[in-house]
């Protein structure tokens, strides 16, 4: 049985999600943000030093990082939502799902940081800005026409990207990056992606 260390509205989501599509069986270990911080609990730290979610384990190992989970999962319950080595399809899989955390996720936090420095922090909302919509834009630009990143259906890419798609959603962009839009409505249509989010509720969310 996998068990999955999950942390209320955060990007563990997905791996509920893509657990959900691949039909194996699983348990969440829920976890509640402080109501004042909005931080982690110190419980996450007794798992694992940097007390972050998503973690799993699997076979008595604790794996950490999305990428490195999504690869994981994808590689030996479902290999065909990763393209085949040596491919473009492959490269371009490898880059996305590092950019999903890498490259994406910085101007993202650095706005939800900032945002609470009130005054302070206005002399940064340009360049934050400025970084937000040239992300989303890069991430609009590689929607295929099928809707999905990397192949044409469902991959671990599409896993990935959903957490920043769904960002630039709840900050109400949908008419600036409508290939975007497109992709969060079809993935949040599916129903291992409802699921996951009714499993994600009933464990705090």
């Amino acid at each position: 049985m996998i068990k999955v260390h999950h942390l209320n509205r955060s990007r563990s989501h997905r791996i509920l999600w893509l657990l959900e599509e691949l039909e194996q069986p699983y348990t969440i270990i829920p976890y509640t943000r402080d109501a004042q911080t909005n931080l982690a609990p110190p419980e996450l730290s007794l798992v694992h030093p940097l007390g972050k979610s998503p973690m799993i384990e699997i076979d008595g190992t604790l794996i950490v990082e999305s990428a490195a989970i999504v690869e994981t999962l994808c590689t030996r319950y479902a290999p065909d939502m990763i393209p085949d080595r040596g491919t473009a399809a492959y490269l371009r899989h490898l880059e996305l799902i590092h950019f999903a955390e890498g490259s994406a996720m910085t101007p993202i936090l650095l706005n939800l940081y900032v945002s609470r420095l009130g005054d302070a922090g206005k002399p940064l909302h340009p360049r934050i800005s400025s970084e937000l919509d040239n992300h989303y834009r890069y991430m609009n630009s590689l929607v295929r026409p099928s809707g999905h990143f990397v192949l044409d259906r469902l991959s671990a890419a599409d896993i990935m990207l959903s957490f920043p798609a769904e960002i630039a959603m709840r900050q109400k962009r949908g008419d600036d990056f409508p290939a975007l839009a497109g992709f969060v409505e079809m993935i949040q249509d599916r129903p291992a992606y409802r699921r996951a989010t009714e499993k994600g509720r009933v464990a705090g969310d």
